[in-house]
């Protein structure tokens, strides 16, 4: 969690994610006024930064560590819980969200994460997810993040859709990043995933050169993708609506 926390401002990683979810997000809450926004599971609250550009933000993590070091960084509106009870009133957010948290859930809180997540979310309000995706790149960061599963698309979507919801876009991101990933990844799981202490190097932000190269290539993706879906990526982001009625 402490690596995670210095990695997030400059990570490309990071900046790639704000990138992708940055036009979902704006998607989501067309036309609404008076938003109201949860993130399920928020580590340190670091996306509650993000989120609070679109309305206020509210965040639950069941870790005291992620949530000592967000409120250290002056982040509030943070409360402890998990994501299977949450301790919020039913239908009270425009926009319920869960960045990487999912895949880390074993089946039975998985679907119970997204019936709390569906409780949580207004009629006609919208969930987002982001998720580790193809199973081909599971490796060392996979140790790093407590890593249960890798989703496909379909895997995703079934979950989501027997959750309630109806998918409105559904796309691989990090697809610049899939081959690099899949020979270093393949060649870790060859000699085996390192422990989780030295998985730590897996979230260090590279030298400035090669965190500026891949950061382009993000930013360049990103763009790409408000208009077009990518075949493959080492994540998933889903956007889903809940019904009116």
């Amino acid at each position: 969690m402490r690596a995670t926390a210095r990695a997030e401002a400059r990570h490309f990683w990071f900046r790639g994610f704000r990138w992708f979810v940055t036009p979902v997000l704006r998607q989501a809450l067309a036309g609404a006024t008076r938003v109201r926004i949860l993130d399920c599971g928020c580590g340190t609250g670091a996306n509650l930064t993000l989120l609070s550009k679109f309305g206020a933000s509210y965040g639950f993590d069941v870790s005291p560590v992620g949530l000592g070091i967000g409120r250290s960084l002056g982040r509030r509106h943070m409360v402890r819980a998990r994501v299977t009870a949450a301790p919020f009133a039913s239908e009270t957010f425009d926009v319920v969200t869960s960045f990487d948290v999912l895949y880390a859930l074993d089946e039975e809180d998985q679907r119970a994460a997204l019936a709390e997540m569906f409780r949580l979310t207004r009629p006609g309000g919208c969930i987002v997810i982001n998720v580790a995706a193809m199973q081909a790149l599971r490796g060392d960061h996979s140790v790093l993040s407590h890593e249960v599963r890798r989703y496909s698309r379909r895997s995703l979507g079934v979950l989501v859709r027997e959750s309630g919801f109806s998918i409105e876009r559904l796309t691989y991101t990090n697809c610049a990043l899939v081959m690099p990933l899949l020979l270093v990844r393949t060649l870790q799981r060859w000699r085996g995933l390192a422990p989780e202490a030295g998985a730590n190097r897996e979230i260090t932000v590279p030298i400035a050169p090669v965190n500026a190269v891949l950061s382009v290539a993000l930013y360049l993706e990103s763009v790409w993708l408000r208009l077009f879906s990518s075949p493959a990526g080492s994540s998933l982001l889903c956007l889903a609506r809940k019904p009116v009625s």
